[in-house]
């Protein structure tokens, strides 16, 4: 068992919302699932990208918020695409690269090429990358380059 362990709290979708994460995350699989009598899942163990999870049916009491969420880090605008398409499909978009899936979890998804070009050493590039991104919904990579390159 790992030291630290993200523990997710549905209301009774934690085996639904795991296999919709372990079908879009290629390094991904189910660990473990805890059953009740009655066949229901109680709590599944699952792990993304290498990163253990544990999501727990425990009642509709609380909701994920903003709060909480998860980064991914994405090489290539066609990862930042696949990822953002599923994620959000019955969820809901949000502003500079974050969204919401259909079970209420932020995530960002987030290109690499965003930390690097606004970590240049130019602060007039790297404020014209960051403007650029506050006008997004998605990420697009060409669209920050073109900020960069600005003169």
């Amino acid at each position: 068992m790992k030291k630290i362990t993200p523990f997710l709290w549905f209301d009774t979708q934690a085996e639904e919302a795991t296999n919709f994460y372990a079908s879009i995350f290629k390094n991904s699989k189910i660990v473990s699932i805890s059953r009740e009598p009655n066949g229901k899942a109680m709590s599944v163990v699952f792990e993304l990208e290498g990163q253990e999870l544990t999501a727990y049916n425990a009642g509709p009491e609380f909701k994920f918020t903003e709060a909480i969420s998860f980064f991914v880090n994405c090489e290539t605008q066609q990862e930042v695409d696949e990822l953002w398409e599923k994620l959000s499909k019955g969820g809901e978009e949000g502003r500079c690269g974050w969204l919401k899936d259909k079970y209420g979890l932020s995530w960002q998804i987030i290109p690499t090429a965003l930390g690097e070009l606004m970590g240049d050493k130019d602060p007039q590039k790297a404020q014209r990358v960051m403007q650029a991104m506050l006008k997004m919904s998605k990420i697009v990579i060409a669209d920050l380059k073109q900020a960069y390159d600005q003169k």
